[in-house]
C-alpha cells in the first residue's frame, strides 16, 4: 500500500505518525512549547491557530492534486487575490451567492487554462503556473490601483468572521473541504487514476486511463480551491488586495512537500499535505507566542523545511538500502 492510499482510521493514523516526518515535527513543537509559560495550550489559541491556517489548508488541498499527478501550481496566489477582488466588486451588482459563484468560476477558468498549457501543450508546470500567478497579480493591481478594496456587505464579512457554537465558519469550511478532497483521492476511480498518472504517466496511458482529462481536471480543482480561499480571505479581512497572495504559492507548495507529497508524483495525499501546512501554522503561532523577531522566524522556517525534507530523504535512502 502506498502512502497515498492511507485512510483515516486507527491503523492508518499510526502508519502516518511513524512515516511522516511532518508529524514528528508537530509533536516536537508541541512538547517544546510545554516548557514555556504561555497561552499556547488554551482552547482559544489552538482554535485560533487552526482558524488562521484554514485558508492555506484549503489552498493545499487543491495543490495536492496537481502535485500527485506529477505537476505543481504556483498560480494559486494570483487566483486567490483576483477571486477575492471579483467577489467584493460584484457584491454591489448581484446577490452574494452569485458573486461568490462568479469568483469560483474565475478560478476554474484559470485552472482550465493552466491545464491546457501544462497537459495539452506539454509545457513545464513550474514555469507556466509561476508566470500565470505573476500575470494575475498584475491584473489584481490594475483592478484595484494597488489599493485595498473594502467590503461593505455584512453577510459577506460574516463568512470569514462568524462562528457556529464557537467554531469559526472558516474551520468548518476547511474541514468540509478536507473530507471532500480526501474522499475524492482515497475512494474514487478519479483519485486512483491520478496516483497512477503521477506514478508512471506512460503506463497509466497504456492502461486505458484518460491521462489528459484526468490531469487537466486536477488543475481546474486547484484553481477553484484557490478562488474559494480568496473569497474567504477577503471576507475575513473585509477587503480585497493585490498583496495578499505574495507568498501564498511558495508557502503552500513547500508545505505540501514537507508533508510528504512528492513533486515526483504518485506519492502523498490530503492528510499528509494537511500535516505539512500545520507544521507552519504551529511554528508561526509558537514563535509569535515566544516573541521571536520576524527575521529569525524566516530563518527558522527555512531550517524546518530543510530539516524535514532531509530527514525524509534519509529515511527513504535507508529503506531502499534495506530492501
Amino acid at each position: 500500500m502506498t502512502i497515498g492510499a492511507i485512510g483515516i482510521n486507527g491503523t492508518s493514523l499510526l502508519a502516518l505518525a511513524t512515516k511522516q516526518k511532518a508529524f514528528l515535527a508537530i509533536v516536537g513543537m508541541l512538547v517544546f512549547m510545554a516548557f514555556f509559560p504561555t497561552n499556547f495550550y488554551t482552547a482559544f489559541n489552538l482554535l485560533d491557530m487552526l482558524n488562521s491556517t484554514s485558508i492555506l489548508l484549503i489552498l493545499a488541498f487543491g495543490v495536492t492534486l496537481t502535485v500527485i499527478s506529477g505537476g505543481c501550481d504556483l498560480s494559486i496566489g494570483g487566483i486567490l487575490v483576483v477571486a477575492g477582488i471579483i467577489a467584493i466588486k460584484l457584491l454591489d451588482v448581484m446577490p452574494m451567492w452569485a458573486a461568490i459563484l462568479c469568483a469560483l468560476a474565475f478560478g476554474a477558468f484559470v485552472g482550465f487554462v493552466n491545464g491546457f498549457l501544462v497537459v495539452q501543450q506539454k509545457t513545464e508546470p513550474f514555469i507556466i503556473t509561476l508566470g500565470m500567478g505573476m500575470l494575475l497579480t498584475g491584473v489584481a493591481q490594475q483592478l484595484t490601483d494597488a489599493r485595498p478594496v473594502p467590503a461593505s456587505n455584512p453577510d459577506f464579512m460574516m463568512i470569514g468572521n462568524g462562528d457556529f457554537f464557537g467554531v469559526p465558519y472558516l474551520v468548518i469550511i476547511m474541514l468540509a473541504c478536507f473530507v471532500a478532497a480526501h474522499w475524492l483521492m482515497r475512494y474514487t476511480a478519479y483519485g486512483r487514476n491520478l496516483y497512477a498518472i503521477g506514478g508512471d504517466y506512460e503506463v497509466a496511458h497504456y492502461s486505458g486511463i484518460n491521462v489528459i482529462r484526468t490531469k487537466w481536471i486536477a488543475f481546474v480543482i486547484s484553481g477553484m480551491a484557490a478562488a474559494l480561499a480568496g473569497v474567504l480571505l477577503s471576507s475575513k479581512l473585509n477587503t480585497g488586495s493585490s498583496i495578499y497572495g505574495e507568498t501564498a504559492a511558495l508557502v503552500v507548495n513547500c508545505g505540501v512537500v514537507v508533508g510528504g507529497t512528492s513533486f515526483a508524483g504518485g506519492i502523498g495525499g490530503i492528510p499528509q499535505s494537511a500535516l505539512g501546512l500545520l507544521v507552519f501554522g504551529i511554528l508561526d503561532n509558537a514563535m509569535n507566542m515566544l516573541g521571536i523577531s520576524s527575521y529569525i522566524q524566516i530563518l527558522l522556517k527555512g531550517a524546518v523545511i530543510v530539516g524535514i525534507i532531509w530527514m525524509d530523504c534519509f529515511y527513504q535512502k535507508r529503506k531502499r538500502e534495506l530492501v
